[in-house]
């Protein structure tokens, strides 16, 4: 590969960053060329972040995605330091209750869809306002979930809010297009975040483990740095000419029966 910066003088806003994937693609996209807003709810963990990262690459904004002055300002704050704004990393969610269909807290569930569907939402609709505004041919990208593939991997309220991003998307892309903006998703397996060892009620090291036992793909142990690798490679120009695009991060899980196992051993000893 060449040795060029792949984001070399963009400008990012990445939500939910102050943690877990969206802290590993501030990174990552920092390491790469370029200035990353870190928003998020999470004012002390963003800060920390940002000083890690150092200040003259990153800045924190204060920015909860189910309030849309939020959103609106944390673009606007973008532009204003930064004169521009190529990638949105629309990031933030959260899990929703572990509980039974038949115990479902509607309430919750509003909670949950205000935050992983209304949220995306109002981010692709003013990073979309502000690069057509610029006539910048940016990127937008979601991270949806291999739960908005397959039912049962998770709360019935993640799940369906993980469904409404993928058809969200694949929406916004047929017009989009017309200005030269792509908008796609990442979806990546159970990863050892907070969130997801918050959802699930175990430790991370238990979820990666649940994850290699799951996936196909074995050797390697999934991390936060591994889909910030795929959202990396969406933001990039390396995907061009990619829009409307569920890049699933899964070793494999999603693609092949999960019912009736083979292994490469099994079948040649039967041959």
């Amino acid at each position: 590969m060449s040795s060029k910066l792949r984001l070399e003088g963009k400008v990012a806003i990445i939500t939910g960053a102050a943690s877990g994937i969206g802290e590993a693609a501030a990174r990552l996209f920092v390491e790469n060329g370029a200035f990353v807003v870190i928003a998020d709810i999470q004012d002390e963990l963003g800060h920390e972040v940002v000083g890690s990262i150092g200040s003259e690459k990153a800045s924190y904004k204060h920015c909860d995605v189910r309030n849309e002055k939020q959103v609106e300002e944390t673009v606007a704050f973008a532009l204003e330091k930064y004169g521009t704004l190529d990638i949105m990393y629309s990031n933030a969610g959260i899990g929703g209750p572990l509980t039974s269909i038949l115990e479902m807290d509607m309430e919750k569930f509003n909670s949950t869809m205000a935050t992983n569907v209304s949220g995306v939402a109002v981010t692709i609709k003013h990073a979309a306002r502000a690069m057509l505004d610029r006539k910048i041919r940016g990127s937008i990208i979601c991270t949806a979930s291999v739960a908005g593939t397959l039912g049962g991997l998770g709360p019935h309220d993640y799940t369906t809010s993980k469904h409404a991003i993928l058809g969200l998307v694949r929406s916004a892309c047929s017009e989009l297009g017309t200005y030269g903006i792509r908008i796609n998703c990442v979806s990546p397996f159970g990863v050892g975040t907070p969130l997801a060892s918050e959802m699930i009620k175990l430790e991370a090291s238990v979820v990666e483990a649940m994850s290699c036992e799951m996936a196909y793909l074995k050797g390697i142990t999934l991390k936060a740095k591994h889909i910030a690798e795929a959202a990396l490679f969406l933001a990039s120009e390396e995907s061009v000419f990619m829009s409307g695009h569920n890049l699933v991060v899964d070793g494999g899980f999603t693609v092949a029966s999960n019912s009736y196992p083979v292994t490469a051993a099994a079948a040649t000893s039967n041959m």
